[in-house]
């Protein structure tokens, strides 16, 4: 699992280092491993034009030693200062020794930046808010226009490294070289779309990118982690029968989905529960016809949820429309149930809430809109600030929150604890009636037991695979991406570090 940890707790384990090391070593630990970076990124080192953007902390600082190393390689390096008067001293002296130099900020100093093979970014680091500050904004812009590899030191310089809101102008990095442990704004849109390809970079804080906090360092840590499933979590999480199972065992999920209108919703989420391991689908609806058209495996009932037979769990919302009773029917059952699509619309804060009071697991499964409309506020907020948006509707809801989107996160019930982000998916995927194939594939993995949180996380995942899959880099339908989940399904457990 890809961890990454708060600004507050990366600068306690920074703290904790730095008191046991000598004075100045994690700074040189941190330019070791940007300077390497760097020169893979540039090939040849020798007669290279490297460029510098330079701030006032220990992001520069990086930058700076990190300058050294490759003038002293035979790289021609130039600095820009932000802040001359507060630039790194020590930095500043090794990049002189080493036979780089610093640049005029005016209009000779940007256009050293449109024409260098690379420009370092460190101007702001992990504890930058709001966006660049207006002297900044010009060498992000000049860097941008540029015909050279942008590489950011820790973070791209404007961005939240706690939440990967982006409220300004920023840095747009083609690499982003983090160091000791990666920042959720380096795994969550929109900042994730600034950072470019990130290289992780050990310097030796105990936190690092697959593992978890040693208990002093955790101690006081402050926000909760972001965590990104890998093949290896998801092949344990993952239900596989055994030789006693029967369709029980493997669970049964029910389906009320569909209308008149949207048939189709209702087919979709059919095909992305049989697709999930469900040992049997259970649907009720209005579009029966179809499903047994398209699925006739599938046990059609019309008695409405509460009589339809056995189930162990339940999607409910899918192309809906209005149909606010069997929303209503199934919350007051006492088994799993993922809420989707109209489904949250008619859904009661006080139903669902009372569903967790009673220690009955709930996932919710909007898009941003949907988000948008359950918190009141406009659809650019949830888009902005997912991270937030997800905690926000996990606590107001007391069920977890699976936000569709760009990056997708998983929230745990109530909003506490470490939140999840989906490292798989494709453009593609944003299409009609992919979520009624992601309802369908979740509900399958709550019947067969999984945590709403795993399940959410789970068929995500899988459902990212699945659209990378069917679209190859063309257009790709729902239909398609139902059709691929039993090959995202064998991808995982057939991965080398699946098998240990």
């Amino acid at each position: 699992m890809r961890t990454a940890y708060s600004v507050e707790t990366v600068r306690a384990a920074e703290r904790e280092l730095m008191a046991r090391l000598p004075e100045g070593a994690l700074m040189q630990r941190a330019a070791a491993g940007l300077a390497a970076a760097c020169a893979d990124v540039l090939g040849r080192v020798y007669g290279s034009r490297v460029v510098l953007l330079v701030g006032s902390g220990d992001n520069g600082g990086d930058a700076l030693y990190a300058g050294a190393r490759l003038a002293r390689r035979g790289a021609g390096v130039r600095a820009v200062l932000l802040a001359p008067g507060r630039a790194h001293a020590g930095g500043l002296a090794a990049l002189r020794r080493a036979g780089g130099s610093v640049a005029e900020a005016g209009a000779s100093g940007v256009r050293l930046v449109e024409q260098a093979d690379l420009v370092v970014d460190g101007i702001v680091g992990i504890g930058g808010k709001g966006g660049l500050r207006e002297e900044a904004v010009p060498w992000a812009e000049a860097a941008r226009r540029g015909r050279g590899v942008v590489v950011a030191v820790d973070l791209p310089s404007g961005v939240d490294a706690d939440t990967g809101e982006v409220r300004g102008a920023a840095v747009r990095a083609d690499v982003t070289v983090t160091f000791g442990a990666y920042k959720p704004g380096l795994l969550i849109d929109p900042a994730r779309e600034y950072a470019g390809v990130v290289r992780f970079v050990d310097i030796g804080l105990g936190l690092g990118p697959v593992g978890g906090a040693r208990a002093g360092v955790r101690a006081g840590a402050g926000a909760a982690r972001v965590e990104a499933l890998q093949h290896a979590d998801v092949a344990r999480l993952l239900p596989v029968p055994a030789a006693e199972s029967d369709k029980y065992r493997r669970g049964v999920v029910g389906i009320a989905a569909g209308s008149a209108r949207y048939p189709g919703a209702a087919v979709l989420a059919v095909a992305g529960a049989l697709r999930g391991g469900a040992g049997a689908v259970r649907y009720v609806g209005p579009a029966g016809g179809a499903v047994l058209a398209r699925h006739p495996e599938t046990l059609v009932s019309e008695r409405g949820p509460a009589r339809a037979g056995r189930v162990q769990a339940w999607v409910v919302g899918p192309g809906a429309g209005d149909d606010a009773a069997t929303v209503g029917e199934v919350l007051a059952a006492d088994v799993p149930v993922l809420i989707d699509a109209d489904g949250l619309r008619l859904a009661e804060v006080g139903a669902v809430r009372g569903r967790g009071a009673r220690g009955v697991p709930t996932l919710m499964t909007p898009h941003a809109g949907e988000a948008a409309a359950l918190l009141g506020v406009e659809r650019e907020v949830v888009e902005s600030g997912r991270l937030a948006a997800a905690r926000e509707l996990a606590g107001r809801y007391g069920a977890a929150v699976l936000l569709k989107g760009s990056t997708t996160v998983v929230a745990e019930a109530g909003g506490g604890g470490a939140v999840r982000v989906n490292p798989t998916g494709t453009p593609w995927l944003a299409t009609a009636g992919s979520g009624d194939v992601l309802s369908g594939l979740g509900g399958s993995l709550l019947a067969a037991g999984l945590s709403a949180v795993d399940a959410g996380s789970v068929a995500a995942y899988l459902h990212g695979l699945a659209g990378r899959f069917a679209a190859e880099g063309a257009p790709a339908s729902a239909e398609d991406v139902a059709g691929r989940i039993p090959e995202a399904w064998r991808s995982v457990v057939r991965a080398p570090a699946a098998r240990g």
